[in-house]
Formats: C-alpha cells, structure tokens, sequence
C-alpha cells in the first residue's frame, strides 16, 4: 500500500515560486556512453566522452572516446531523448573533432612514444561512417578548430612530455607547433597543409613550444594556447603570427590551498600564480576567454578574457571557485592542486546575448556567463555538467547547450561518462537547490546527510565524515529560492573541531541545542555514538552504545536520529550480527532512564548490492524512514519513503527477540531524481518534515570526490 501526498509538487518545486520567468539553462536528458556500444560488446570496458562537436543542422553529436579509441554518435534530433548511433574506430586515439556541414574531421594520436610523436586529420562522413581523406599530421595532435566559413582546419601539434622525466619539466623535444589544412567541397586538402613554427616565441622553454589548444574567428585567425609555456598566440590564416605574449599570473587570495584531510579553509593565498590556459574560444574577432586550469607550476582557479593584442580585458579571480564553493561543488581534495581547475570554454549567442560557458574540470560545473560587455561579464547560473567535464558544444539555433564528461568510474562501481543537455528556456532555473550565497562569509559545504526541520522554515542539517576536521551544523532557509544555507556552526570538542565524528542523523534536543547520532566505525577508531550538542556546537554530552549492542556490532551503524518525548529514534543502516536478513534495527534510547530497545524493520531484498536506511523522522502518528540502495543511474532500484506507525514503535529489551514492525510506501524518489535530467544517484539521504507536513529530501554528493558534486533538495508535497 501506498501513503497519499497532499499538495504534491514537482520535483523542481523550490525553483517554482518565481513571479516572473527568465530565460535560463536546464538540463534535459542525459546520455551515456556504453550506451554506444554494440550488442554483445564487453560494456566493462572503460569509456569516455572528451571533445564534442554538433553538425551544422544541429541534430547529430560526435565526441571522441580516447579509451575506445573511436568517435561516438548520437542522435539528438528530439533532445529530451538523445539516440545512440555507434562509435566508428579511429585505428588511434582521438584527441579532438571539429565538423563541417555532416564532416567530422577528427584529430588522431599514432605516437609511438613521447619522443616519436605522430598522428592523423581524419575527415569522416557522419551520415555514411565512411573514411573521406586523412593527412599525416607530421606530430601528435591535440586540439582541432575549423575555419568559421569552413575553409580549413586548424590543428595543435602538442607533442607533449613525458610527465615521469625531469618531473615533467619542459622543454623535452621534439618540439610542438601549428598545423593548417585546407578543406575543399568538405574534403581535406593535404597538398594545402602548412606547419606553423611556433619556437622562440614563449618566456619559459621556447625552444619546446607545447600547443594545447586552438579556436578561429571569423577574420580566419587562430588563437593558440601554449599551456606548458604559459603563453598566447595569434596566428594569421596566411600562417604568420600576428601577435603572442605571456599568459601572465593572477594573485589569489582566499583559498583553500591546503589538502588538510576534510575541512574547507578559504583563508590562504597564492601570489603569483601562473594562469597556464588550457581551452580557447573567441568570443568575438578582438576577444578571447581562456581557461586557466594550470598544469605543473600553475592554474589560477578562474578564467580571463584578452584582447587579440595582449591585453587583459576581464580577470575572474577567485570569484568564479567562491560561486563554485556556495552551491557545495568544490572538491576539498584538489586544494593543494588546482582547485576547481577551469578547463574548458565555449561560446555561443542565445537570444541575442552572448555567453561564455566555463567548464570546470575537478568541480563537475559549468559557469554562464553574459560577456556583452567583456569588461563586466555576469554570472548568470551555475549548472550541474556531469563528472570532469571535458568539452562543450553551444547549439544556439536550437537553444541547447551540451557538455561531454570524461569519468568513467566503472573501476569503482560508480556512474559511467556520460552527455548531457541542456535547454535554453522561459523557465526558472532548475539547479542549485541549495546554496549558501547570501550569508554573511563565504560558508563551503558538501556531504549533506541527516537533517531536521525546526519551526515554519529551518532545516539544519549534518555534513559526514569527509569533513573529518569540520564537522558541521547548517542551519537552511527553506523559504528561500533556492533553500539558502545562513549559518554554519562547527562542532567542537574542549574548544577544537571534534575528530572520530560521522555525523549522518541530527534532531532537537528540546533546550536549544541538538542530538546527533555518528556512524561508527571501529577499525578507524570511530565511535558508533549520540551526541547531545549545545547551541555553539559544543559537544556536551556523549553516549556510546551499550554491550548488547557493541557484541554485535557492524561499521554499517546510526543514519539517521529523531526524538519523540524522552526517546531517541536511531535508523541502523544496515544488518548486524544478530539481525535475520534483510531486516535491520531500529533502536531506541530513554535519555531520562538511561534504557536501551529496538525494533526490527523489514527492508527490501537488493536486486543487486545492498539495500538499507539513512533517515529517520517521527512526525505525527508515523515514523518515516530512507530506504536505499547502492546504485547508480539505471541500475538504482530502491530509492523510497516509507512509514511505519508510531504506535508499533515500541522497544523490545536488547538481546532477545524484536518485534518486526510493518511499513507504507509513501513515495518513489526516482521519478524525482530522473526528473533533474542527469542520472540518478546512489545516496538519498536526508529528510526534513515541517510542522505543516511539508517533507524536503536531500541527496549527499560525497564531497565532490569521484561524485558530480551535486546536491539536491526538494519538496515532495505535505504528509497526508
């Protein structure tokens, strides 16, 4: 049986309350690679969308697949619902791919090694799949750019270094440069090809000039990043270089630049920095914007925009990583890296305003921005790309937007690469559904697990164990659009951040202060325990688990904490050494008595890896719990709410045998999540019902670590 929702809402609710639509971004559907793969192909196999092109009609994608060596098909002629149409081998790695008309003309590693590079332009019919021409590069290319009228291709001979020699230093011969290559009646013209020399132009190790990346204006000008060499040119149709100069630095401050195991400190700086571009694009024929990801010296977490003669029109700074930071997608793993590293930009002209799209790589995001004025760009949204974007394609003719995204984490049972698409629409703005914009300092957050609603229109909420060194209590504004996180209070220890914390359940105490339930794990020395936590966050009382608990213990402990009069409510994720199969505690503690119980609740069967809960809230006559599965995307079967009656919550004494209480389905949570146009992901794990009934859930990104870093929080409707 199914529990009725009163007032249901749509799964983007919390972006529904605007008065007045505006045109934004919102994805649409999501396309994964294996999907691309024959039947009877090994679909374990690693693969991976990089570099991504559409045809002049918009209707088709081509990306290339450097583990499967091949260029990936698919059909977006209704792009709610992108179409598999196979991948052609490259006989290399492709590196990039431009397309003309329905020509794709496709970049191809053949290297042999570092210090024998070579490759190939390609030029396929993407009707046919047929081989059209190819010309022998004479290097390794990476990037490849096509002339606006179609004219040439243009292509950045990288022979790029050994990063296990000289710890990767430059220069390491032989030397990269610039290839030109005509194309004629959408077939390429090897006899036209021209090698550009790109030597003696960069600062640092000239002799060894590095391309990375290229894109071409209208006046047939090639813009080139030297990224190795921090360096920029311009080269002309005709081959000449028309102007170069030094990529420059940025001096950053207010950065997390620390890998301090767990804690989000944006308080260092980094003088200096060198920006060393990766992705170019035009922006018109006098600007470009690049992407400042860095490679072994540099990176500067942002993006900047030049004029053609050198000079620095925009500089981001760190105001595109704190936008990053206030949504929960900044990866706490990189700081000592490169942060957020921007690595990719597109451009593109929707409804009459030109935007740049900044890609960034480690924070799975990509950033909008209206560039009318190229002094004064303005970040309009933040959307959610998928894990490591790579590349992106504007499609203004059609209103869609696309990003390739490279992960590929079937090594650790995680989501597949996958495409996705994005709609240009007279619709609020889908994503964020939390964010901490607004507050009164930057506030970093991630990881968001057990939750409790508090009065009309607060949630806190209780980030886990990946920020091991700043365990924290958000206090959310859920009346705000999108529900706003105000205040952060860090949990504290005789005036220290409290260590051994896996926070995953939060509730009131009744006196202005909370309990939380921890997750234990004890070959970690982590204490499964309740907590009773001042409204400072000063831990003043701890409780461990008694000896009929502990006899039996499992790492897989407490998610989730509720409180009903004296009692304390705590979901076991999973079964311990005592429990029957497929049936987990849920246990109780008096804190007036001091008394131990349980129950036993009966969990579904995995079709596959585990099920088990992560929440647990008593609202009313009913207890209303999580339970999940572990899997991802169209593997995830078990993402739901359910209610137990209250008046079946009655504790048995430890030890013996627990009654078994029974549950009601109250909702599906896959429709939601496959409602937010990605895939759908594995942890559910927070839940929050107002006094009204109103229920908000929310989803836990990990940290951003090997996860896309995206949060959702959303209503459901009112409990009936």
């Amino acid at each position: 049986m199914t529990a009725r929702l009163l007032g249901l809402t749509s799964a983007l609710a919390l972006s529904a309350g605007a008065a007045t639509a505006e045109m934004n971004f919102n994805r649409i559907a999501s396309f994964p690679t294996i999907a691309n793969m024959a039947a009877g192909e090994d679909t374990g196999r690693e693969t991976s969308a990089e570099i991504i092109a559409a045809t002049d009609d918009g209707m088709m994608l081509a990306y290339t697949d450097s583990p499967l060596g091949v260029l990936g098909l698919v059909d977006i002629t209704d792009p709610k619902a992108p179409k598999p149409l196979g991948n052609i081998e490259m006989g290399g790695e492709p590196t990039s791919v431009a397309i003309i008309g329905k020509v794709a003309f496709v970049g191809v590693n053949t290297s042999e090694s570092y210090v024998a590079p070579s490759g190939v332009l390609k030029a396929i019919d993407l009707t046919t799949k047929a081989e059209l021409g190819a010309c022998d590069l004479g290097g390794q290319p990476d990037s490849v750019a096509k002339a606006k009228d179609g004219s040439f291709i243009t292509v950045a001979i990288e022979n790029e270094r050994d990063e296990d020699l000289n710890d990767g230093v430059i220069p390491q011969m032989p030397a990269g440069a610039l290839v030109m290559v005509g194309v004629k009646d959408g077939a390429l013209d090897c006899g036209t090809l021209e090698t550009v020399d790109m030597t003696g132009l960069a600062e640092i190790a000239p002799s060894d000039p590095e391309p990375e990346f290229v894109d071409v204006n209208s006046l047939g000008e090639t813009v080139v990043t030297m990224q190795e060499n921090n360096h920029l040119a311009v080269v002309a149709k005709d081959g000449s270089v028309i102007a170069h100069f030094p990529a420059g630095t940025v001096d950053l401050e207010g950065i997390d630049a620390t890998d301090e195991r767990g804690a989000l400190l944006f308080t260092e700086s980094q003088p200096g920095r060198k920006r060393e571009p990766d992705a170019v694009k035009w922006i018109d024929d006098t600007h470009f914007a690049i992407a400042n990801e860095g490679d072994y010296e540099g990176g500067s977490r942002g993006w900047t925009i030049f004029a053609k003669d050198g000079t620095v029109v925009y500089e981001s700074g760190t105001s595109f990583e704190q936008a990053v930071i206030q949504i929960g997608h900044y990866p706490d793993k990189r700081s000592d890296a490169k942060g957020i590293e921007p690595e990719s930009i597109e451009v593109g002209t929707f409804g009459g305003t030109p935007l740049v799209f900044v890609g960034a790589e480690r924070a799975s995001v990509v950033g909008v921005y209206d560039v009318t004025d190229p002094a004064a760009p303005v970040l309009k949204q933040i959307l959610p790309s998928g894990i490591a974007p790579e590349g992106y394609v504007a499609i203004p003719s059609r209103n869609l937007m696309v990003s390739a995204n490279e992960a590929d984490l079937i090594e650790d049972g995680g989501v597949r690469s996958h495409v996705m698409l994005y709609e240009y629409q007279d619709a609020p703005a889908a994503y964020p559904q939390l964010t901490s914009a607004g507050a009164d300092r930057l506030i970093g957050w991630g990881a968001i697990s057990g939750m409790v609603a508090d009065g009309e229109s607060t949630v806190w909420a209780v980030n886990d164990s990946f920020y091991g060194y700043q365990p924290t209590i958000f206090k959310i504004d859920v009346s705000a659009t999108p529900a706003r996180i105000t205040d952060a209070i860090y949990v504290t220890r005789a005036g220290m951040p409290a260590q051994k914390l896996d926070m995953e359940g939060i509730t009131l105490d009744g006196n202005g202060g909370f309990w939380v339930a921890s997750e234990g794990r004890t070959d970690r020395v982590v204490p499964h325990a309740l907590y009773n936590v001042n409204a400072k966050g000063e831990i003043k009382k701890e409780i461990g688990l008694p000896a009929e608990l502990m006899a039996v213990e499992k790492r897989f402990g407490f998610e989730g904490v509720t409180m009903v009069g004296d009692t304390l409510w705590m979901a076991v994720q999973r079964e311990w050494n005592d429990d029957p199969a497929n049936h987990v505690k849920l246990v109780a503690y008096n804190t007036d008595t001091q008394e131990w119980g349980a129950v036993l609740y009966p969990k579904a069967e995995p079709a596959k890896g585990w099920t088990g809960l992560s929440e647990i809230v008593a609202h009313g006559d009913w207890f209303y719990v999580i339970e999940r599965d572990n899997q991802i995307g169209a593997a995830a079967v078990t993402k739901k709410i359910y209610r137990i009656p209250a008046a079946e919550m009655v504790p048995a004494p430890l030890g013996g045998d627990l009654p078994v209480v029974s549950k009601e389905e109250v909702r599906d949570l896959i429709p939601d999540l496959q409602s937010f146009g990605g895939y759908v992901v594995d942890k559910i794990e927070g839940l929050a019902i107002m006094p009204d009934g109103e229920i908000f859930v929310s989803t836990d990104n990990d940290g951003v670590d090997d996860s896309s870093g995206e949060t959702f929080f959303w209503s459901i409707g009112k409990a009936e």
